[in-house]
Protein backbone atom coordinates (compact mmCIF):
# COMPACT_ATOMS: atom_id res chain seq x y z
CA UNK A 1 0.00 0.00 0.00
CA UNK A 2 2.85 2.39 0.79
CA UNK A 3 4.30 2.08 -2.73
CA UNK A 4 0.89 2.59 -4.28
CA UNK A 5 0.45 5.78 -2.27
CA UNK A 6 3.91 7.03 -3.23
CA UNK A 7 3.28 6.23 -6.89
CA UNK A 8 -0.05 8.04 -6.86
CA UNK A 9 1.56 11.09 -5.23
CA UNK A 10 4.31 11.14 -7.87
CA UNK A 11 1.76 10.89 -10.67
CA UNK A 12 -0.32 13.68 -9.13
CA UNK A 13 2.69 15.96 -8.66
CA UNK A 14 3.84 15.36 -12.22
CA UNK A 15 0.33 16.02 -13.55
CA UNK A 16 0.15 19.32 -11.68
CA UNK A 17 3.59 20.30 -12.96
CA UNK A 18 2.81 19.46 -16.60
CA UNK A 19 -0.66 18.63 -17.94
CA UNK A 20 -2.77 20.46 -15.37
CA UNK A 21 -0.55 23.54 -15.60
CA UNK A 22 -0.88 23.52 -19.38
CA UNK A 23 -4.67 23.29 -19.26
CA UNK A 24 -4.94 26.03 -16.65
CA UNK A 25 -2.51 28.43 -18.37
CA UNK A 26 -4.04 27.99 -21.80
CA UNK A 27 -7.57 28.56 -20.52
CA UNK A 28 -7.04 31.18 -17.84
CA UNK A 29 -3.86 33.19 -18.34
CA UNK A 30 -4.17 36.52 -20.09
CA UNK A 31 -0.44 36.68 -20.83
CA UNK A 32 -0.91 34.24 -23.70
CA UNK A 33 -1.43 35.74 -27.17
CA UNK A 34 -3.92 33.73 -29.21
CA UNK A 35 -5.02 36.42 -31.65
CA UNK A 36 -3.60 39.69 -32.96
CA UNK A 37 -5.27 43.05 -32.54
CA UNK A 38 -5.77 43.57 -36.26
CA UNK A 39 -9.41 42.96 -37.23
CA UNK A 40 -9.86 41.32 -40.60
CA UNK A 41 -6.29 40.02 -40.76
CA UNK A 42 -4.39 36.75 -40.38
CA UNK A 43 -0.99 36.25 -38.76
CA UNK A 44 0.90 33.37 -40.35
CA UNK A 45 3.31 31.52 -38.07
CA UNK A 46 5.56 28.53 -38.76
CA UNK A 47 7.10 26.10 -36.28
CA UNK A 48 9.93 23.54 -36.14
CA UNK A 49 12.38 24.93 -38.71
CA UNK A 50 14.65 25.87 -40.20
CA UNK A 51 14.62 22.83 -42.45
CA UNK A 52 17.15 22.38 -45.27
CA UNK A 53 14.55 20.95 -47.65
CA UNK A 54 11.44 23.01 -46.99
CA UNK A 55 12.21 26.36 -45.36
CA UNK A 56 13.71 27.80 -48.53
CA UNK A 57 10.66 26.69 -50.54
CA UNK A 58 8.37 28.28 -47.97
CA UNK A 59 10.28 31.56 -48.09
CA UNK A 60 10.01 31.51 -51.88
CA UNK A 61 6.22 31.20 -51.67
CA UNK A 62 5.91 33.96 -49.10
CA UNK A 63 8.19 36.18 -51.16
CA UNK A 64 6.20 35.56 -54.33
CA UNK A 65 3.06 36.84 -52.65
CA UNK A 66 4.72 39.60 -50.64
CA UNK A 67 3.57 38.18 -47.31
CA UNK A 68 5.57 38.31 -44.08
CA UNK A 69 5.33 35.70 -41.33
CA UNK A 70 6.69 34.75 -37.92
CA UNK A 71 8.99 31.74 -37.60
CA UNK A 72 9.34 29.95 -34.26
CA UNK A 73 12.66 28.21 -34.77
CA UNK A 74 14.52 25.39 -33.05
CA UNK A 75 17.87 26.63 -31.78
CA UNK A 76 19.90 23.53 -32.63
CA UNK A 77 18.63 23.75 -36.23
CA UNK A 78 19.58 27.42 -36.37
CA UNK A 79 23.16 26.42 -35.61
CA UNK A 80 23.12 23.96 -38.51
CA UNK A 81 21.33 26.19 -41.03
CA UNK A 82 21.98 29.84 -40.09
CA UNK A 83 21.59 30.97 -43.70
CA UNK A 84 17.81 30.54 -43.46
CA UNK A 85 17.57 32.91 -40.47
CA UNK A 86 19.69 35.46 -42.29
CA UNK A 87 17.28 35.23 -45.20
CA UNK A 88 14.24 35.50 -42.91
CA UNK A 89 15.62 38.67 -41.41
CA UNK A 90 16.66 40.07 -44.78
CA UNK A 91 13.17 39.49 -46.19
CA UNK A 92 11.39 41.10 -43.26
CA UNK A 93 10.06 38.13 -41.31
CA UNK A 94 9.97 37.87 -37.51
CA UNK A 95 11.86 35.16 -35.61
CA UNK A 96 10.81 33.67 -32.29
CA UNK A 97 11.94 30.89 -29.93
CA UNK A 98 10.66 27.31 -30.12
CA UNK A 99 13.23 25.77 -27.71
CA UNK A 100 16.79 24.76 -28.47
CA UNK A 101 15.66 21.18 -29.10
CA UNK A 102 12.09 20.23 -29.94
CA UNK A 103 11.24 18.90 -26.50
CA UNK A 104 8.04 19.33 -24.52
CA UNK A 105 8.16 21.47 -21.40
CA UNK A 106 6.40 18.58 -19.65
CA UNK A 107 9.72 16.75 -19.59
CA UNK A 108 11.91 19.68 -18.56
CA UNK A 109 12.88 20.77 -15.08
CA UNK A 110 12.87 24.53 -14.47
CA UNK A 111 16.65 24.55 -14.90
CA UNK A 112 16.41 22.66 -18.19
CA UNK A 113 13.67 24.94 -19.49
CA UNK A 114 15.73 28.01 -18.61
CA UNK A 115 18.67 26.52 -20.50
CA UNK A 116 16.47 25.78 -23.56
CA UNK A 117 15.36 29.41 -23.66
CA UNK A 118 18.81 30.87 -23.08
CA UNK A 119 20.52 28.68 -25.68
CA UNK A 120 17.84 29.51 -28.24
CA UNK A 121 18.09 33.22 -27.57
CA UNK A 122 21.86 33.16 -27.88
CA UNK A 123 22.00 31.34 -31.22
CA UNK A 124 19.24 33.50 -32.73
CA UNK A 125 20.94 36.67 -31.52
CA UNK A 126 24.29 35.49 -32.87
CA UNK A 127 22.87 35.02 -36.36
CA UNK A 128 20.43 37.94 -36.57
CA UNK A 129 22.07 40.40 -34.15
CA UNK A 130 18.62 40.90 -32.63
CA UNK A 131 17.04 39.60 -29.44
CA UNK A 132 13.95 37.43 -30.04
CA UNK A 133 10.93 38.68 -28.16
CA UNK A 134 8.41 35.95 -28.98
CA UNK A 135 8.21 32.41 -27.61
CA UNK A 136 6.03 29.44 -28.46
CA UNK A 137 6.63 26.24 -26.47
CA UNK A 138 6.61 23.04 -28.57
CA UNK A 139 3.14 21.48 -28.77
CA UNK A 140 1.88 24.43 -26.73
CA UNK A 141 2.96 22.58 -23.58
CA UNK A 142 3.64 24.54 -20.39
CA UNK A 143 4.91 23.54 -16.99
CA UNK A 144 4.60 25.15 -13.59
CA UNK A 145 7.69 27.33 -14.19
CA UNK A 146 7.08 28.37 -17.81
CA UNK A 147 5.44 31.75 -17.31
CA UNK A 148 8.03 32.87 -14.78
CA UNK A 149 11.01 31.75 -16.84
CA UNK A 150 9.59 33.18 -20.08
CA UNK A 151 8.52 36.48 -18.52
CA UNK A 152 10.82 38.51 -20.81
CA UNK A 153 9.06 37.14 -23.90
CA UNK A 154 5.59 37.43 -25.34
CA UNK A 155 4.15 33.91 -25.37
CA UNK A 156 2.27 33.26 -28.61
CA UNK A 157 -0.03 30.31 -29.23
CA UNK A 158 -2.64 30.25 -31.99
CA UNK A 159 -6.31 30.50 -32.85
CA UNK A 160 -6.13 27.87 -35.61
CA UNK A 161 -4.01 24.72 -35.75
CA UNK A 162 -4.42 22.46 -38.79
CA UNK A 163 -2.43 19.32 -37.88
CA UNK A 164 -0.46 19.83 -41.08
CA UNK A 165 2.43 17.74 -39.73
CA UNK A 166 0.56 14.63 -40.91
CA UNK A 167 0.27 13.84 -44.63
CA UNK A 168 -3.19 12.35 -44.06
CA UNK A 169 -4.44 15.81 -43.08
CA UNK A 170 -3.18 17.48 -46.26
CA UNK A 171 -6.10 16.57 -48.51
CA UNK A 172 -8.45 19.25 -47.17
CA UNK A 173 -5.85 21.61 -45.70
CA UNK A 174 -6.53 24.32 -48.27
CA UNK A 175 -10.26 24.24 -47.62
CA UNK A 176 -9.78 24.35 -43.85
CA UNK A 177 -7.54 27.39 -44.16
CA UNK A 178 -10.08 29.11 -46.39
CA UNK A 179 -12.90 28.35 -43.97
CA UNK A 180 -11.02 29.66 -40.93
CA UNK A 181 -11.94 33.16 -39.83
CA UNK A 182 -9.48 35.98 -40.40
CA UNK A 183 -10.45 38.35 -37.62
CA UNK A 184 -7.07 38.63 -35.95
CA UNK A 185 -6.47 34.90 -36.37
CA UNK A 186 -3.08 33.29 -35.74
CA UNK A 187 -2.45 30.30 -38.01
CA UNK A 188 0.23 27.79 -37.03
CA UNK A 189 1.82 25.63 -39.74
CA UNK A 190 5.03 23.59 -39.84
CA UNK A 191 7.99 23.80 -42.22
CA UNK A 192 9.78 20.68 -40.98
CA UNK A 193 8.68 17.06 -40.88
CA UNK A 194 11.55 15.68 -38.82
CA UNK A 195 10.10 16.25 -35.35
CA UNK A 196 8.54 13.51 -33.25
CA UNK A 197 5.13 12.49 -34.57
CA UNK A 198 5.48 14.35 -37.87
CA UNK A 199 5.63 12.96 -41.41
CA UNK A 200 8.78 13.86 -43.30
CA UNK A 201 6.91 14.85 -46.48
CA UNK A 202 4.11 16.75 -44.77
CA UNK A 203 5.64 20.22 -45.32
CA UNK A 204 5.63 19.62 -49.08
CA UNK A 205 1.83 19.44 -49.06
CA UNK A 206 1.55 22.32 -46.60
CA UNK A 207 3.55 24.59 -48.91
CA UNK A 208 1.41 23.61 -51.90
CA UNK A 209 -1.77 24.40 -49.97
CA UNK A 210 -0.34 27.64 -48.62
CA UNK A 211 0.58 28.82 -52.10
CA UNK A 212 -2.99 28.22 -53.29
CA UNK A 213 -4.38 29.84 -50.14
CA UNK A 214 -2.31 32.99 -50.66
CA UNK A 215 -3.38 33.22 -54.28
CA UNK A 216 -6.99 33.09 -53.11
CA UNK A 217 -6.25 35.64 -50.39
CA UNK A 218 -4.84 38.05 -52.97
CA UNK A 219 -8.08 37.92 -54.89
CA UNK A 220 -10.16 38.46 -51.75
CA UNK A 221 -7.83 41.21 -50.46
CA UNK A 222 -7.32 39.46 -47.15
CA UNK A 223 -4.78 41.25 -45.00
CA UNK A 224 -1.92 39.72 -43.02
CA UNK A 225 -0.45 40.78 -39.68
CA UNK A 226 3.21 40.60 -38.75
CA UNK A 227 4.45 40.23 -35.20
CA UNK A 228 7.34 42.62 -34.83
CA UNK A 229 8.99 44.77 -32.16
CA UNK A 230 6.30 43.92 -29.56
CA UNK A 231 3.58 45.45 -31.72
CA UNK A 232 1.45 43.88 -34.38
CA UNK A 233 1.81 45.57 -37.74
CA UNK A 234 -0.80 45.20 -40.41
CA UNK A 235 0.37 44.31 -43.89
CA UNK A 236 -1.53 44.04 -47.12
CA UNK A 237 -1.14 40.72 -48.92
CA UNK A 238 0.42 42.44 -51.91
CA UNK A 239 3.29 43.57 -49.70
CA UNK A 240 2.48 47.27 -49.89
Amino acid sequence: MKWIYITLMIVLMYSVYSVISTVYIRKRNDRITRRVNVPGAIALTFDDGPDPMYTGQLLDVLGKHGVKATFFVVGSKVEKYPEFLKRMKREGHTIGIHHYTHVSSWFLTPFQLKKQLEQSRMVIEKVTHENPIYYRPPWGHFNLSTLFLSREYEVVLWSHIFQDWKVKNSGDLLERMKEADHDGSIFVLHDSGTTFGADEKAPHYMIESLNAFLEDALEKQIRFALLTNTVTKEQEVNGQ
